[in-house]
């Protein structure tokens, strides 16, 4: 059930030596709005390399990994329970990796599904330094592609975007439809996310236009088209599921009420106090997800 609160989400600490970056870009884009567009592209499309956490070892221990060529590269996948009847897919979120997946694959598992999860370009043991958000839905679609029938996907903030934003097309071969969808702390606006990076960097507007430009040119549509705020109530989907937390700090909450209100079908149950990471291996979050997923 649903749990309403008025908690907040606490600010997130600004990144060590944001004031010389600033600087840097305000510098820039005295000189040249160019100049400043290319180094915010290439700060906002990579990824930070997260040192390793002691458990993510042992979530992959039982996996076994493949990789699943996309285009000219190559991502690494993981699959468990092979002889599982029904095939999850679950989708990290940004500058994650397939083994924070671990607390959620065990009850999975548990349950008799088989479960796949991927590191997206330019993240975990997957090739590339940089990345964008149509990339990481092409690599989804190739393991998606690669797995065979998926039943259901688990999708994780940046992760839940690349599905249900770009889309991702699964079981084309059958009906095309989907027949579970897991969101968790997904954001509703690809503009709001460009959004909070330019207030966080004190980008000038014309920046951020450039930037606006480049998506259009590079994929025929502008960033808010990839939404989920606009996409996911047309997605070809049997049941989804949103969960959000009041006190996530990445991304509003805000935007999931703004999705939920946008997708009258959508199951949207509000958590209290776990953030915007937590929420993925909260042991009540955990169950629903797998009484979700059973039905």
């Amino acid at each position: 059930m649903p749990v309403s609160s008025s908690a907040a989400a606490t600010p997130l600490p600004l990144p060590p030596g944001i004031g010389l970056i600033r600087l840097k870009f305000r510098l820039l884009s005295a000189l040249s709005t160019e100049w400043a567009f290319r180094q915010a592209w290439r700060l906002f499309t990579s990824p930070r390399p997260l040192p390793t956490k002691k458990w993510e070892a042992a979530a992959l221990a039982e996996a076994r990994q493949f990789w699943v060529p996309v285009g000219v590269s190559q991502v690494a996948a993981y699959e468990w329970n092979p002889g599982g009847t029904r095939t999850l897919l679950l989708v990290h979120g940004w500058e994650h990796r397939a083994s924070f997946w671990g607390a959620m694959v065990r009850p999975l598992v548990a349950a008799g599904f088989r479960v796949v999860a991927l590191d997206g370009p330019a993240h975990g043991a997957s090739p590339g330094t940089r990345t964008t958000l149509p990339a990481f839905g092409a690599a989804v679609q190739a393991v998606a592609d690669a797995v065979g029938e998926v039943y259901g996907v688990v999708a994780h903030s940046f992760g839940g975007a690349a599905v249900a934003g770009i889309p991702v097309r699964f079981n084309e071969a059958a009906d095309g439809q989907l027949p579970r969808l897991v969101l968790l702390a997904v954001p509703a606006s690809t503009t709001a996310v460009a959004q909070r990076f330019a207030a966080l960097l004190q980008l000038r507007p014309a920046v951020m236009a450039r930037i606006a430009r480049h998506v259009r040119e590079q994929h025929g549509r502008d960033a808010e088209s990839f939404s989920l705020l606009h996409m996911g109530h047309q997605l070809p989907v049997g049941r989804a599921l949103l969960l959000h937390d009041h006190a996530d700090a990445s991304i509003p909450f805000a935007e999931a009420q703004a999705i939920a209100a946008s997708w009258p079908a959508l199951d949207f149950r509000p958590t209290t106090g776990l953030g915007h990471n937590r929420i993925m291996r909260d042991p009540a979050v955990l169950q629903q997800v797998v009484e979700f997923l059973e039905r």
